[in-house]
């Protein structure tokens, strides 16, 4: 069973939420942090992207970079940029994307949750990531970014959350650059906040949407901090990981997307004719040819749209991973024809969110950094819950959430 709790978040003033809040640290580069923090010395990038603070070229897992988050972090709360609610609340967190509206519930997490796998993950984390969020963590004693979650839709909570969306937000904003709307309500009422944690005591899981080196740093270092108190209870703050929550039906995946280098020595003919033997190849002209259902592929090559169709007895579908589109395109086209054995480390293919549309992949392919793209059709939230369900973890690079939380809403520090 799914074991939350409020918490006294820390928050920036209204006036200066605009100000504080950032784009996760992990959807940009040291140097699109330090451009979009020019002039904003209030801007969070300032604590998940300190080396901004440093010369160009400062290696961001310095210890003396780490540290730096640590003091801007107490900078922020000693000039009233970050301030500390005065008791445990839940807070609502809605994003609004292209017109649609998904509401989460800001709570903290369990640590043994994760531990013993009742918060369910599908992908893989790397040790390398894990550290440097884990020092992040220990540096700050807090959760600077939330993890984002789903859960079982559940009719109890979405009647409380509607009820809180119907009134006054304490922060609603267009963030710039995406245009995406960010809306954030308290949930204050102790009757409501009871009824939250009891509707989350009956769910068997919490499944990671996205942030799996997050979790996995966040609930390493409370588990870590529980070892090393000899007075560990078992009520401490560093028991519990901030997370936003969110019921599965709201949310949606988009596609993730492969370019390729080069044919692996073959000419486009003899590739494309490779594909024949496991797809049904059909050329489709110039225009942009978008996915339509399961199996069904886009290829761009040489100026040109492709619909690939895997044949009957290529995929398994009662295989949770072996039904998997990027499954299928791993096995038969990445592996079997061109060579790509590793998709974590293999330089040869890059990746790319749909967000950035599929003019993305034939951009890439035309300018001739790449030779080929391949546009996948997007996993189902039940896809990943039945994958999650069934303790199997996804091939890399699978799936893609929009909109990303906004960081820097609310803190949660682990004291």
């Amino acid at each position: 069973m799914a074991t939350i709790k409020p918490f006294k978040g820390i928050r920036p003033p209204k006036d200066l939420v605009e100000q504080v809040a950032s784009r996760p640290y992990d959807v940009l580069n040291s140097e699109e942090a330090r451009e979009e923090a020019t002039g904003n010395e209030k801007s969070l990038y300032r604590i998940i992207k300190p080396e901004i603070d440093f010369p160009v070229g400062t290696d961001e897992h310095d210890e003396k970079v780490y540290a730096k988050a640590a003091g801007n972090f107490q900078l922020f709360q000693d000039k009233g940029w970050l301030v500390q609610d005065d008791k445990e609340l839940y807070y609502i967190y809605a994003q609004t994307m292209n017109g649609k509206t998904q509401y989460g519930l800001v709570v903290g997490a369990y640590v043994p949750d994760y531990m013993n796998g009742s918060i369910k993950k599908h992908e893989l984390t790397r040790r390398d990531k894990e550290e440097d969020r884990m020092k992040h963590v220990r540096v700050n004693n807090a959760n600077i970014e939330p993890v984002f979650f789903a859960y079982p839709d559940n009719a109890a909570l979405d009647a409380i959350v509607m009820k809180y969306a119907a009134g006054t937000p304490v922060y609603d904003f267009i963030a710039p650059g995406d245009g995406f709307g960010h809306t954030f309500w308290i949930v204050d009422d102790p009757a409501d906040i009871e009824a939250i944690t009891k509707a989350f005591s009956v769910m068997p899981s919490l499944y990671i949407a996205d942030g799996h080196h997050r979790s996995a740093a966040a609930a390493l270092v409370g588990a870590e901090k529980a070892r090393l108190n000899p007075d560990h209870t078992g009520n401490e703050e560093y028991n519990y990981f901030m997370a936003v929550c969110f019921p599965a039906s709201q949310l949606t995946i988009i596609d993730y997307n492969r370019v390729v280098r080069d044919l692996n020595g073959l000419t486009p003919a003899q590739f494309l004719a490779a594909l024949e033997k496991n797809f049904v190849v059909e050329e489709k002209g110039s225009d942009i040819y978008k996915p339509v259902a399961l199996h069904n592929f886009a290829l761009y090559l040489e100026g040109k749209w492709y619909s690939l169709t895997a044949k009957p007895g290529t995929y398994d579908d009662n295989d949770p991973i072996g039904v998997l589109d990027v499954t299928v395109s791993s096995n038969l086209i990445l592996d079997d024809i061109l060579g790509i054995k590793d998709l974590r480390s293999d330089k040869r293919i890059d990746f790319v969110g749909g967000i950035r549309g599929l003019g993305e992949l034939s951009k890439r392919v035309d300018s001739g950094e790449m030779k080929v793209a391949l546009a996948l059709y997007p996993v189902s939230m039940k896809q990943l819950m039945d994958i999650a369900d069934a303790g199997n973890i996804m091939p890399p690079k699978t799936t893609w959430f929009e909109p990303k939380l906004r960081s820097g809403l609310v803190i949660h520090k682990l004291v």
